[in-house]
């Protein structure tokens, strides 16, 4: 426990010792003259006799401890700390088998899961195709995260396994890459309040591997949640005047939660997928605040001099 005003605690002791050494003086004053007049018998001691100002005296140095302003750290949970929405903008997110399409309904459920998130919550915002860029790093400005993620649009291939490696490197601060044939993989410290959310159909068309990707993210503590856009029937899309079909790859986004200690999520319409970003879990950590407790000082010494007041009232007809 610590206090913000000090010297009102140091004062705190030496008026009680002071109130004390009166109350001690005054008895025996008081004993004396009964004495003196020949009621000695009316000197003695007892609980009728001592207990209210005894509870009086108590409440003096509750309440002025309370005004030294008393503090305790306590732990209180909080969802905090990072999440990266990655969407996957490759051609096969214009398939319309989730209307009014895969990207379309992805931006749309994201924003909503943007706008229910606490401020302890940093989101930031990754566009992946063949490549994978940091559009918008992690922050607490929520017009700037939905800014970007109203401004993706689709072309391309997909590389889950780039998105996943540049998420990494938003949280760490560093760009992170997978280690050569042979060589151990990087030591990138110990994430566990961050958090990738990518939203894709799964249809990998290359890049890093995406297994090794997850684990690297796996040991720095990182959790990659995935939310499947699309359906298994499919549809078509048409890339550079040719028809080409496209279907989810649940099974990949699956495995690549399951690496990390994360869920998978599927939505096969836009209402499912709204869904199933509120079934996303972020991590509830523990966070040390400070805690005043004047109030229950307060309180306490006010109920002492109730009751000291009231007994003092009724068995001597005074308070003091």
């Amino acid at each position: 426990m610590t206090f913000d005003q000090p010297l009102v605690l140091a004062l705190a002791v030496l008026l009680t010792i002071g109130a004390v050494a009166a109350y001690v003086a005054i008895q025996k004053r008081r004993t004396a003259a009964l004495a003196a007049a020949g009621f000695a018998g009316l000197a003695g001691g007892g609980l009728r006799r001592h207990l209210p100002s005894a509870l009086l005296l108590a409440a003096l140095p509750i309440l002025l401890t309370g005004l030294a302003r008393p503090q305790a750290e306590v732990s209180v949970p909080r969802i905090s700390g990072t999440v990266l929405l990655a969407f996957d903008v490759s051609n096969s997110m214009k398939a319309d088998d989730v209307r009014p399409s895969r990207l379309a309904a992805a931006q749309a459920a994201a924003k909503g899961f943007v706008d229910k998130q606490p401020s302890s919550v940093d989101v930031g915002v990754i566009l992946f195709g063949d490549q994978a860029l940091l559009t918008q790093p992690p922050t607490d400005d929520r017009g700037a995260v939905l800014a970007a993620i109203g401004r993706a649009g689709a072309s391309g291939g997909t590389s889950l396994g780039r998105a996943i490696l540049v998420g990494l490197g938003a949280i760490t601060g560093t760009p992170v890459a997978l280690p050569e044939e042979g060589q151990q993989p990087p030591s990138l410290g110990y994430f566990p309040e961050a958090t990738i959310v990518v939203f894709s159909d799964g249809q990998e068309t290359g890049g890093p591997d995406v297994a090794a990707a997850a684990e690297l993210a796996a040991a720095s503590g990182v959790r990659v949640q995935t939310v499947g856009v699309g359906t298994a029937r499919g549809s078509t899309v048409e890339v550079d005047g040719f028809r080409l079909a496209t279907a989810l790859d649940a099974e990949l986004l699956s495995s690549v939660a399951q690496l990390t200690g994360g869920k998978y999520h599927e939505a096969a319409d836009a209402q499912a997928l709204a869904a199933s970003t509120n079934a996303i879990d972020l991590r509830l950590t523990m966070k040390k605040e400070p805690l005043e407790l004047t109030a229950p000082f307060a309180g306490a010494g006010l109920l002492l001099l109730t009751l000291g007041g009231l007994l003092g009232t009724r068995w001597h007809g005074r308070i003091v």
